[in-house]
């Protein structure tokens, strides 16, 4: 049986064409809707991404250095400033004949061959509108010179800008800090453009690098239509920069230039506070170098010689040096006593040395003090009081004291660097060495020898807290709103029997009578202070200690001084330490400097006229020395490299 074949009618066809076309229709209609809707998305939501593209095509911004903000001090006076500065870039899309714009700026800016190539490698690399730099801190007849030729030389571009400039110099080197070009690793971390614009300079170190985003400010831009290829159509409205911000210091200015020039030629640190409420008045560490250099950049050989000196002036000693508090330590410690009941009048008989089982603990005076009570120890400095006391109270009430007094502690400063120092005890021994406390370790400890170590600015807080009788913290960015220090946990009649004790040490017949002020009715207290660097063998005492004078400058002892004034209602208080200085030399010693430091701030006049002097004496002022200690240095021959 056949079988019927399938009919295809007339309405089967136009069933089938209907489908299909519906089915076509669709697909164009979705396709055309996503057009569309893409088309709307570009327009209206994108629309000012591609226009800022567009205009980015168009027209070109070159970004203009901000202003950096000033760094003033206590009274508004200038620490950190900007002055102005000339300098002339190559515009590369501008330039009509590059060889011989070249040859002639080099002709009049005394280029060297090696700057040439560098702007000529420069050039190859720069996009046509950024500016090449060519050379900067111009003088005004180099500027001018460029100027009056610029018909002639189309594509160059002299510019005024502002550079960073330090009016104490070498003084606040440490302190301030500097300014530097971005290096590429700076670039990389947020990759703003900024950093690499022709002029712009970021905080490298001290108070310049810690508040370098509050300093900055922000860019201007000069904008300039282009064409697609990058010439230049038209300049266009520029932007103008916001400048930084303003950062005010607790420092005296005028202060910390004359302790930076009355420490000499020592490698020293002098830091001086307000007991009211922990203003750092002064943080001087010499010898250092001078920011100005530093912020135009230094030749390899001159960094050279700073990292070599023996002096250390890459380094502040001010919150980075750690040194045995010697002697300093002993009116602490005797609050220390007093706070655990010691009668103040108890004598212990000193004869020069202490036993200590088969061992003996010298006093600095051979001979011996002979009977001495509390105040005679602290005025006279006599070690075998504090040995015999010390090993009375044991090691805990002392190290508790010291933190009290601020040793040990860290104060945050926005310096970096910070070293924290030692404050021993059995608990820290047997953590760090896994040995027991000794006997012989309180010993040592009493005296501010052994493991204790201390920096400057710690020193100066123990004076302020003994002088206030409260918890001073120090600080250096100033503000209206000072907290409160809270009290110490000592008793007044203990404080005031320090405090006068302190003042016999200068004014009635003690070790520090060098440190009396000559200030009609201002009185100063303070503490000598001597730390050895040597281990003094038997033998040695046996023959005869050596004098520092007959050591090497390395071997001689530090010499240290913490003192307040004035005596009967306390308002400042110092720490000078004087690296090696051996107590060799009266005029720069310890005692001194601290004497002159704090009489400016009674007598400015009287304290200049004994700075200059000295200065005359010493071959002049610092800026003199330190130009000559740099040329000096810079004859030297280079020192090879020790593994």
């Amino acid at each position: 049986m056949k079988k019927r074949s399938h009919l295809i009618t007339q309405h089967s066809l136009g069933y089938s064409f209907s489908r299909r076309a519906m089915l076509f229709g669709g697909l164009q209609l979705a396709t055309g809707s996503l057009l569309a809707m893409r088309m709307a998305w570009l327009s209206v939501a994108e629309n000012e991404h591609y226009s800022l593209m567009a205009e980015d095509n168009r027209v070109q911004t070159v970004l203009i250095p901000p202003r950096r903000g000033w760094i003033v001090d206590r009274h508004n006076r200038p620490m950190a400033i900007n002055h102005t500065d000339f300098r002339v870039d190559i515009i590369p899309d501008q330039i009509q004949d590059r060889e011989r714009v070249i040859i002639t700026l080099a002709e009049l800016l005394n280029l060297s061959p090696d700057d040439v190539d560098r702007i000529r490698e420069d050039l190859n690399k720069a996009a046509g509108y950024q500016p090449v730099p060519i050379a900067e801190h111009l003088d005004y007849e180099h500027f001018a010179a460029i100027s009056v030729r610029l018909p002639e030389m189309a594509g160059v571009a002299p510019q005024r800008s502002y550079a960073r400039y330090y009016p104490n110099g070498s003084a606040v080197g440490h302190l301030i800090g500097y300014v530097g070009a971005a290096t590429t690793d700076d670039y990389k971390k947020n990759h703003d453009p900024l950093l690499i614009t022709p002029g712009f300079k970021i905080g490298k170190q001290g108070l310049e690098k810690t508040f370098d985003n509050y300093l900055r400010g922000v860019p201007g831009a000069k904008r300039s239509e282009v064409t697609a290829r990058g010439r230049l159509v038209r300049d266009l409205e520029n932007k103008p920069d916001q400048p930084g911000k303003k950062l005010p210091l607790t420092i005296d200015a005028g202060l910390q230039d004359y302790a930076a020039r009355r420490i000499g030629d020592n490698s020293a640190a002098v830091v001086v506070i307000d007991t009211e409420n922990g203003d750092i008045l002064a943080q001087v560490s010499m010898p250092c170098f001078d920011p100005n250099d530093f912020a135009d950049g230094i030749s390899h050989r001159e960094w050279q010689s700073l990292s070599q000196d023996d002096h250390h002036p890459l380094i502040d000693k001010t919150i980075a040096g750690l040194y045995p508090p010697g002697s300093t330590v002993k009116p602490m410690n005797a609050l220390a006593l007093l706070e655990l009941g010691i009668d103040p009048y108890e004598t212990v008989n000193c004869t020069g040395s202490y036993q200590l089982g088969s061992s003996l603990f010298h006093c600095w005076r051979r001979q011996g003090h002979g009977p001495v009570n509390m105040h005679t120890a602290i005025t006279q400095s006599c070690d075998v009081y504090f040995y015999a006391m010390a090993h009375r109270v044991g090691m805990e009430p002392l190290a508790d004291m010291m933190r009290q007094l601020g040793l040990g502690a860290s104060y945050h400063l926005p310096l970096g660097s910070e070293h924290y120092g030692t404050v021993p005890d059995p608990a820290w021994k047997l953590k760090k060495y896994h040995r027991n406390w000794t006997a012989a370790d309180t010993l040592n400890a009493s005296i501010g020898q052994g493991d204790v170590l201390a920096n400057p600015l710690q020193l100066a807080v123990m004076a302020a807290r003994l002088a206030s009788g409260k918890q001073i913290t120090p600080r250096l960015i100033r503000s209206k709103e000072v907290p409160m220090p809270a009290k110490l946990n000592a008793k007044e009649s203990h404080l005031d029997f320090i405090r006068q004790a302190m003042r016999d040490v200068v004014n009635g017949g003690g070790t520090g009578g060098a440190a009396r002020l000559y200030v009609p009715g201002v009185e100063l207290a303070g503490k000598t202070g001597t730390a050895q660097v040597r281990r003094i063998s038997m033998a040695e005492r046996g023959r005869g200690v050596l004098k520092n004078s007959q050591l090497a400058w390395r071997m001689r002892d530090h010499a240290l001084f913490v003192c307040f004034a004035p005596t009967d209602n306390p308002r400042y208080a110092a720490s000078v330490v004087v690296e090696h200085g051996g107590h060799i030399d009266s005029a720069t010693d310890g005692p001194a400097i601290a004497r002159d430091v704090l009489t400016y701030l009674f007598d400015p006049d009287r304290a200049m006229a004994s700075l200059n002097a000295l200065e005359v004496s010493w071959g002049g002022d610092l800026t003199s020395r330190m130009r000559m200690r740099s040329e000096n240095a810079s004859k030297a021959p280079s020192k090879p490299n020790m593994t």
